[in-house]
């Protein structure tokens, strides 16, 4: 059986302007139909977080977005590295996140901000041995659970938007291949004259949009 090896550099990593581009997922299973009408789509629904050694509190896998892969290429091979799960990803993302590298979290400058594209990933194999495994451990937790430990605002933010994806679905056919998601042309007036924050990048009310605004979340405080 072969090896799976976890990528490593950032020479191949995607940037946008000054951001780095992020790909991730919420990997999660269900205990129940959620099309069962009789009880809470949030009572079925178990996701998997990650811990890092010397931190109680969980992230979701995610990492960078590299210039030989599609976003959803990117998303599932941060499952398997971080997480040692494999899945089918939801067609869209969930949304776009934007948010600083733990390396700038106090720098005031736009240097250090990430665009984040996070995915729902329905987990149907657990591998018993994954790259990082020496690095990450693995935990399934409710989706309260998830809430109260998540690391990372944005993240709690990406979670609830997970469950709400979740509750409206009527449908839970999922595709079983990767097609290609193309990526999103941005210009480079999108982020001109953008604050910062301490942990968040802030867009102005009058910056131009991603296309395609419908499944966008830009964290906002």
């Amino acid at each position: 059986m072969a090896t799976l090896l976890a990528r490593t550099g950032r020479h191949r990593q995607r940037y946008v302007d000054q951001f780095r581009l992020v790909a991730g997922c919420i990997p999660y299973k269900l205990e129940k139909n959620v099309e069962d009408q009789g009880s809470n789509v949030e009572d079925r629904v178990l996701v998997l977080m990650i811990s890092t050694p010397k931190r109680d509190d969980l992230v979701f896998p995610k990492g960078g977005w590299e210039d030989d892969e599609t976003l959803d290429e990117a998303a599932c091979r941060e499952a398997i590295e971080e997480a040692g799960v494999k899945g089918i990803l939801d067609e869209n993302p969930l949304g776009v996140w934007e948010f600083r590298s733990k390396s700038s979290q106090n720098s005031c400058t736009l240097a250090g901000g990430c665009r984040g594209y996070m995915f729902g990933l329905q987990v149907t194999e657990e591998l018993d041995h994954w790259p990082g495994q020496a690095s990450y451990s693995r935990k399934w937790l409710t989706i309260e659970e998830a809430s109260e430990h998540c690391r990372y605002e944005w993240m709690r933010d990406a979670l609830q938007h997970f469950l709400t994806s979740l509750s409206r679905r009527k449908d839970l056919g999922r595709r079983s291949d990767l097609a290609e998601i193309r990526m999103i042309p941005v210009s480079k007036n999108e982020v001109e004259g953008a604050m910062l924050s301490p942990n968040y990048l802030v867009r102005p009310s009058g910056a131009q949009h991603l296309e395609d605004s419908s499944s966008k979340r830009v964290v906002q405080v």
